[in-house]
């Protein structure tokens, strides 16, 4: 709506429910679609160009379709539940006249003259976070509370609401208790007047917060928003004692090497530090993540998601060709020899006759361009300048050796329009960060998604006149070990197995208004890559394996962990196939095997063959993401004696249906002594679990009531074994998790219902009476299908609906798919749920409403599934 009038006769007048989005930086909800419905239960709806006038509706010439119960159904409820989940998407507010006309009409004023210097009064509606940013906010705190670490560091591309996190984080940490103090630095005022004023919108405090900069001094010194040059000298630096600030957040973190900054974070020793940076990686190639924080950082943006609410200008990127052969290039730990690859590119008439003509096929008018271009060394740079000055595109190097008045002085000549294009090497710093940044060249190949995301951000930023940020990147043949999954991946936030079928398919899901485009030979040369590395031989697995063995560290020694790390590679590499062989040999994949082979002088062979079988189960703890079990998972295997109370031991219980979902004929004490009596296979399971553990995001919780027995946590990931064991199913009920086939499970003990829940269902996997729809209206509600067998009625559907009076809980597990990269997936804990209403009978349509909020990441994959 563009005035208030319309929703105040729609309440007013008509008695309708409103609800209303004031982010006027989302995308437009622009749905025109309506839905008629009859008392005979056969509605009608219209969707396309219409407003909601007869003229529209019936008489005028718009292009709209028309669905009916009758012929449409599936349309029908796709309508039905997309609907619902705009209007319980807490985004969207009640609209009362009474209450909320003053407001509506300062976010309209505001909408309407965006570059006004007048301010919005501190708003009475809470500041929610995008989906991107809840991500980042639930790491940070998996980060303090699971990893007991409090020197974080957020990377995000500029735009994306860094500063909102710091306020949100800054909000969730002063809870319940007197507000901590802050300090919080940046080196602009301009900078610190916008945070000031998002912490005050946060906060709901518009007194909050004083400034340090431009002789303004704080009187109070509570909450300092300060320049770094205002409070770093060491005059003033003496007036505050190092444990005077709780929390201090440091914007444009990569400064922190600089000596003003290193001088502050030297004196200071908050309770709480948390860097924000758009690039951790400095132009003297010093890493303040590596530095500051143990090379660790505690989120970094999901471009993906960030697209999706429309924070970020859209991108058009295009692969193209290059015909450069680099398959015979040193290729060594993911990197390309830099003298090599510059001798390839530079003087290279032939490639840059290739650039030249995407540029000129791709930008309207090159000359009036502002783009940057990323050379893999000063001579190349030189050289791509002196090539586009000569076909009459100005154009200029720059360089990590640059002298600094040289940089400035070129970065305002590309804003000032004399010169179109500047060509960088080893240049991530903020002041390349242009906002009218509107084109991209990727002249050198990369395979990190950090440093390729860097690149890309460098344009991603809104400006006034800029609609899209154009990519153009030069694709040649690669050497064998070069991966290009790993950037598509963080630009598309795709697994390995779907990116490749998003590449054959040319990218139909991307965020609106982004696209990727390949020419014909650029495609192949990609997709063969995914594909390689989708079905990476064991050979080259070995080699690899080989290749990034440090020279101090013995074989026997060389952790899983710290192999993915070096490699860039995750565990759906080493445990993506069932089975693995080598020069005759046979083994069931795991890392041992790949060290043996890799270095058969230091194997040590087990000989027993009744192992095989187990050594594949190793596999199904490749998800276990809780702290909880992964400590009592380890006590399991590796103490000196089992407990003795083993027969009603849920965890155990879950770690030995893992390695015998039917049972066996000894039970579980018989089946953990058989673990423990196999050294390789219990060091195989640690390596696993000591990786998990490094790379937990997530904050489980026990569940409620009767459930607390149980060891199961909300938000935590369990195969169907575990999830069942942990709930009682071969302990304290009878039977075996394995067993079970169904979606659904009373568990009498517990007076439990445990809902296992697809959201993608194929055809091929599941019946045509067994595709239920379940998908996530909003984070708080789900949209569950019972069986088809059970009616509103029967003992179990009135189980469902009465479950308090009848005093019985319901527990909900939700999974993407049947499998993933590596074979069976698991299903996310969502917790206990409660009955919220019901439609229909066999199946019965039943809405959930979660007890804790399910987490974000999930939330986004169900909601899609409406």
């Amino acid at each position: 709506t563009t005035n208030r009038e319309e929703p105040d006769y729609f309440v007013r007048e008509l008695g309708a429910e409103v609800r209303v989005n004031y982010d006027s930086q989302s995308t437009h909800l622009h749905a025109k679609a309506w839905m008629f419905h009859r008392k005979s239960d056969f509605p009608t709806a219209y969707v396309g160009s219409s407003n909601m006038s007869r003229a529209a509706l019936v008489d005028g010439l718009e292009w709209n379709v028309r669905l009916s119960k009758h012929a449409t159904p599936t349309l029908l409820d796709k309508f039905s539940s997309t609907f619902a989940t705009y209007w319980d998407d807490p985004a969207f507010a009640p609209y009362d006249p009474d209450t909320d006309a003053e407001y509506l009409d300062q976010m309209l004023a505001k909408n309407g003259a965006r570059r006004s210097d007048g301010e919005v009064n501190v708003s009475l509606l809470d500041v929610r976070p995008y989906p991107h940013q809840q991500i980042m906010l639930d790491d940070l705190q998996s980060e303090r509370e699971t990893h007991d670490r409090h020197r974080n560091l957020l990377i995000a591309a500029t735009g994306t609401g860094k500063t909102v996190i710091a306020a949100l984080d800054y909000k969730r940490l002063a809870a319940g208790g007197p507000q901590p103090s802050l300090l919080f630095i940046a080196h602009r005022k301009e900078i610190l007047e916008q945070a000031l004023r998002t912490y005050r919108e946060v906060l709901k405090d518009g007194a909050f917060g004083e400034l340090f900069v431009d002789g303004a001094r704080p009187t109070r010194g509570r909450h300092v928003f300060a320049s770094v040059q205002s409070i770093s000298r060491e005059a003033e630096l003496e007036r505050w004692a190092p444990d005077h600030f709780d929390i201090v957040v440091v914007d444009e973190f990569h400064h922190a090497e600089a000596t003003t900054y290193r001088r502050l974070l030297d004196h200071f020793a908050p309770r709480e530090l948390l860097g924000l940076t758009a690039t951790p990686e400095r132009a003297d190639g010093v890493n303040v993540a590596n530095y500051y924080f143990d090379g660790r950082s505690a989120s970094e943006l999901r471009l993906w998601d960030a697209l999706k609410a429309d924070l970020l200008v859209p991108f058009h990127y295009f692969g193209t060709a290059d015909g450069c052969d680099l398959q015979g290039i040193r290729f060594t730990r993911g990197r390309y020899d830099l003298e090599q690859l510059s001798a390839v590119y530079t003087g290279n008439d032939a490639r840059a006759r290739i650039v030249l003509q995407t540029v000129a096929d791709k930008i309207t008018d090159p000359t009036r361009m502002k783009a940057l271009g990323f050379c893999v060394s000063v001579d190349h740079a030189h050289y791509m300048a002196d090539v586009f000055n000569a076909a009459g595109i100005p154009s200029l190097a720059l360089s990590g050796e640059s002298r600094s008045g040289e940089r400035r002085e070129g970065l305002q000549r590309l804003r000032d329009g004399e010169i179109a294009c500047i060509f960088a090497v080893d240049i991530f710093n903020e002041g390349l960060d242009i906002p009218m940044i509107d084109t991209v060249l990727m002249l050198r190949p990369t395979q990190s998604a950090t440093i390729f995301l860097q690149q890309l951000g460098r344009g991603l930023r809104r400006t006034e006149g800029k609609a899209v940020l154009t990519v153009l990147d030069f694709v040649g043949l690669q050497h064998e070990n070069f991966r290009f999954d790993l950037k598509y991946r963080a630009l598309t936030g795709l697994s390995r197995n779907r990116l490749e079928k998003s590449i054959r398919n040319k990218f139909p899901f991307l965020p609106p208004g982004s696209q990727i485009v390949f020419d014909e030979v650029s495609e192949e040369i990609v997709l063969r890559n995914v594909r390689q590395q989708l079905r990476l031989s064991t050979k080259d697995l070995v080699a690899d394996v080989r290749q990034h063995l440090p020279e101090e560290t013995s074989p026997s020694r060389y952790a899983l962990g710290s192999y993915l790390h070096d490699a860039e590679r995750s565990l759906a590499d080493i445990y993506g196939s069932s089975d693995r062989a080598f020069q005759g040999e046979k083994q069931p994949a795991s890392w041992k095997a790949l060290v043996d082979w890799a270095f058969p002088s230091d194997a040590v062979r087990v000989a027993d063959p009744e192992v095989t079988p187990l050594f594949k189960k190793v596999t199904n703890l490749a998800h276990v993401d809780d702290q909880h079990r992964i400590d009592r998972y380890r006590e399991l295997l590796t103490a000196h004696a089992l407990p003795g109370d083993l027969e009603v031991d849920l965890t155990a219980a879950m770690l030995y249906f893992t390695f015998w979902p039917a049972g066996n004929s000894g039970g579980i004490r018989a089946g953990l002594d058989r673990l423990r009596s196999l050294p390789e296979l219990v060091k195989e399971v640690t390596q696993i679990l000591d990786y998990r553990e490094t790379e937990i995001r997530t904050l489980p919780q026990p569940l409620p009531g009767a459930l607390r027995i149980s060891p199961l946590r909300s938000h935590a990931q369990y195969s169907r074994e575990e999830l069942l064991a942990g709930l009682g199913l071969g302990t304290l009920d009878p039977g075996a998790p394995g067993a079970i086939r169904e979606g659904v499970k009373w568990i009498p003990s517990l007076r439990t219902d445990a809902l296992l829940v697809t959201l993608k269902k194929s055809e091929a996997d599941y019946s045509p009476t067994t595709l239920y729809h379940d998908y996530a209206i909003n984070q708080e509600l789900f949209h569950w299908e019972s069986q088809s067998t059970t009616s509103a009625s029967s003992p179990t559907g009135l189980r469902y609906q009465q479950h308090r009076e009848q005093g019985s809980q319901v527990v909900l597990f939700v999974r993407r798919a049947k499998t993933g990269d590596i074979g069976t997936e698991p299903y996310t804990c969502l917790g206990t749920a409660q009955f919220q209403s019901c439609e229909g009978s066999k199946p019965m349509q039943i809405v959930w409403k979660l007890d804790r909020q399910a987490p974000v990441e999930l939330y986004l994959e169900a909601r899609a599934a409406a």
